[in-house]
């Protein structure tokens, strides 16, 4: 059964002559038939998005269109939860409170309220943005869209601007996390005396767009360079969150679950580990336990799990140049 007040908002529509409200209204019906698997009730409703009720046809997701327009987002299928990040905890409050208000929207709504759904995660590279949108879209069991800078921007004059509303477009009849990686790259601060008028042109569609979203698209964008950002796109955000390089708390945590993923003792502490990889981002410190684990394999049945640990922090010491942390903390 469809959500009674979006019923009452279409009729009101039709009795007021209101198009903005009735196409607001049927956009959120047609992502909510979606969300039931309905998608033939959902193709019918969504045709009449379209002037005259015609010529509409659903969007597929790239890997199925017939190759005449441009693949502008990808879906990710999210298989990752919060609980399994490593995060500041005023960041896991935060994600945790998202995603309460989004569960019980219903109750938001009866008292006139909508769930905040646009997101902005800064941060150095390598340390979880991408992966909490996908921790996002799995706790709200919507998929995870990933725009496609390379088929988004444009040579053309006026073209991004375009390309960016016909995104939108796509996106507004589903429920889904949109992300946004280094949006930077289309956020540029509009002051900027070496931009063209061009980008000034796309930021302020931008702006316009991501303002028009429907709440139940969560907008997740995430920047390396926050300080490139225009100061309009900073209000544009309900929640910013900043994920910094791990703390050596962090790293020490991260090895202690992977020696329990692993099922087997690393014969070096994880306080060791992490001060031996001090400075390291959170990919880095993913692609050493993956290094780990590939050698402990291949050295199977007769590994010596502490030698390959060892052998593996020598050998990314010489790489990164990182500092040898003292002995204490090794386990026989």
């Amino acid at each position: 059964m469809a959500r009674a007040d979006l019923l009452l908002d279409i009729v009101r529509a039709g009795a007021q002559g209101d198009q903005m409200l009735f196409r607001k209204s049927l956009e959120a019906l047609v992502a909510e038939e979606r969300a039931k698997q309905h998608h033939i009730l959902a193709d019918r409703l969504a045709s009449h998005l379209q002037p005259n009720g015609g010529g509409f046809h659903p969007q597929p997701l790239p890997g199925r269109r017939n190759g005449q327009a441009p693949d502008l987002f990808f879906e990710v299928d999210p298989r990752r939860r919060l609980t399994d990040l490593i995060l500041p905890q005023v960041v896991v409050g935060a994600c945790t409170e998202l995603v309460e208000e989004h569960r019980r929207a219903d109750l938001l709504r009866a008292h006139n309220l909508e769930p905040r759904h646009r997101v902005l995660v800064a941060g150095p590279p390598g340390n979880g943005k991408t992966t909490l949108a996908e921790a996002l879209a799995s706790e709200l069991a919507v998929p995870l869209l990933v725009v496609r800078y390379e088929s988004v921007i444009a040579s053309y004059l006026g073209e991004t601007a375009v390309r960016l509303s016909q995104l939108f477009e796509q996106v507004r009849t589903q429920r889904c996390v949109l992300f946004f990686d280094e949006f930077d790259v289309v956020g540029k601060e509009r002051g900027d005396i070496h931009e063209t008028g061009e980008i000034k042109r796309v930021v302020s569609s931008l702006l316009l767009q991501v303002d028009a979203l429907p709440t139940y698209v969560v907008a997740v964008t995430a920047t390396n360079h926050p300080e490139l950002l225009d100061r309009a796109v900073w209000r544009r955000f309900q929640l910013r969150l900043g994920l910094p390089a791990p703390a050596l708390a962090q790293v020490q945590e991260w090895f202690r679950r992977f020696e329990e993923r692993l099922g087997v003792k690393l014969g070096v502490a994880p306080s060791t580990i992490a001060k031996r990889l001090r400075g390291l981002s959170f990919a880095e410190v993913e692609q050493f336990g993956l290094d780990v684990q590939r050698r402990y394999v291949l050295s199977l049945p007769d590994a010596n799990l502490r030698r390959i640990v060892e052998e593996r922090l020598q050998q990314w010491a010489q790489r990164y140049g990182l500092a040898k942390a003292d002995d204490e903390g090794v386990r026989a």
